[in-house]
């Protein structure tokens, strides 16, 4: 059975989400052909050699862009079997069918993938439509990542001093076990998560630094969702590779409660810590059910000074509750808290996305302010109740968009304020914190900043 696994996009980094299934479908007997089309082109050849064609969706952008390939794929290949899995599968599953998808995996994929490939290899008959999603626990196996591109053509890290580093990508856990209404992981576990087996996880860090990565990033929903787990990982990682770097995604009440952990991670070698904040007022991140406080976040913020570690905040910066002033408070508590330079200036310009399952449709404001689902959009279109901060949030977008790929992040905040303080009474002049003239990179970040 000729298999081709495609991803589209995953943040600029080199797949675990084809790499994995790819090791499975190989062990199974299949051949297996990977593209990523983040770096790659589609190749009509591999279309047209697949019994089988798997795309793989783990976050909305992936989805949308997987939607625009799939004409060319089904023109080049008509007799193919199409499936599509990762995160975003499930829940795109009304629209991916409608488009000629036959097979939709969420959850822990690998398994469901690879019997996929066996009843198509043995049968002339292909198998009825099915949505599957699946959180049963699996042994997984070392992925196989030859039949990727070379890490050098996926995002780099820029370390504190102006350094680039290779980075590789792999992921010791997936799900999350919190509820987070806006989150696109409850859905499809529904509160649980699941591990990758240590031994698997360092071995697969161990043929990426072979290949040239410097520094790893972890994609769990929630590194700490496991802490013992999670302190396996690291540990084991820093006795092999005592110079490499990596970072991970941790959330707020998770930072508190293992505040302990902290330095482990610096001695560890973690660059930086993303932590989904999404908001500084405490009425929005209870309606996000965040689990957090305002409070809670200038904790953790204290925390990771003390400790020496760079804190990588996320947020929806527009939202259907927040305000012309709260977006401004939002805006002075970063400079407020010095953390112009470690928040991504994309995230300045974030807005709400409410996809297909989403938990924020519970709420009775959300309900009656969404439109009918967009099959274009894959997702509920809402406009603000206020005009003005829709108009704000498209001028914020506009300008990071105009800044280029790596902005001066102090630069781009001064005019996101200019333009807030020409449409609301807080001032024209930047709020306290901003320090123009510095050098740009003060903390390590990721070329590719995107998180959505």
């Amino acid at each position: 059975m000729n298999v081709l696994l495609i991803s589209t996009y995953e943040l600029g980094r080199p797949p675990f989400g084809l790499a994995s299934p790819a090791a499975v479908l190989d062990g199974a007997g299949h051949t297996v052909t990977c593209l990523d089309l983040s770096v790659q082109r589609l190749a009509r050849p591999a279309v047209e050699g697949a019994d089988l064609i798997a795309f793989y969706l783990p976050m909305h952008t992936a989805a949308r862009i997987a939607l625009a390939a799939l004409e060319r794929v089904q023109a080049w290949n008509p007799r193919a079997h199409l499936c599509a899995f990762g995160l975003y599968a499930p829940m795109c599953a009304d629209v991916l069918g409608d488009r000629g998808v036959d097979s939709l995996i969420g959850g822990e994929f690998e398994p469901a993938l690879a019997r996929l490939a066996d009843t198509l290899a043995t049968t002339d008959a292909s198998p009825a439509a099915a949505t599957i999603v699946s959180r049963q626990r699996q042994q997984f196996v070392v992925p196989q990542r030859a039949g990727l591109p070379p890490l050098d053509e996926y995002a780099h890290l820029v370390t504190a001093d102006g350094r680039r580093r290779t980075v590789g990508y792999t992921e010791a856990s997936r799900g999350c076990k919190h509820m987070c209404r806006h989150c696109p992981v409850v859905p499809v576990y529904e509160g649980r998560f699941r591990i990758v087996q240590p031994e698997i996880v360092l071995e697969d860090v161990d043929q990426q630094v072979a290949a040239g990565a410097q520094h790893i990033t972890f994609g769990d929903p929630d590194f700490f969702n496991g802490p013992r787990h999670a302190v396996a990982v690291i540990e084991g990682l820093h006795r092999r590779h005592p110079k490499l770097s990596y970072d991970v995604t941790i959330k707020v009440e998770h930072l508190l409660r293992h505040a302990d952990l902290l330095p482990r991670l610096r001695d560890t070698g973690c660059a930086f810590v993303t932590s989904a904040v999404e908001a500084v007022d405490d009425a929005i991140l209870q309606k996000l059910d965040k689990g957090h406080t305002r409070a809670d976040f200038e904790q953790v913020v204290g925390l990771f000074a003390g400790v020496g570690l760079a804190l990588q905040p996320t947020f929806v910066a527009f939202n259907p509750w927040i305000s012309l002033a709260g977006y401004a408070e939002l805006l002075a508590t970063l400079a407020r808290l010095h953390l112009i330079d470690n928040v991504p200036s994309i995230q300045l310009a974030i807005r709400l996305l409410i996809p297909a399952g989403s938990r924020l449709l519970e709420l009775a404001d959300i309900s009656e302010l969404v439109g009918p689902f967009d099959p274009q959009l894959l997702g509920y279109p809402w406009r603000h109740p206020d005009a003005r901060v829709d108009r704000l949030q498209h001028d914020v977008e506009k300008l990071v968009a105009d800044a280029g790929e790596e902005p001066d992040r102090r630069d781009l905040f001064d005019r996101v304020w200019r333009r807030v303080a020409a449409v609301a009474d807080v001032g024209d002049d930047p709020p306290r914190g901003v320090t123009p003239g510095r050098p740009r990179v003060t903390i390590p970040y990721l070329t590719e900043p995107w998180y959505c």
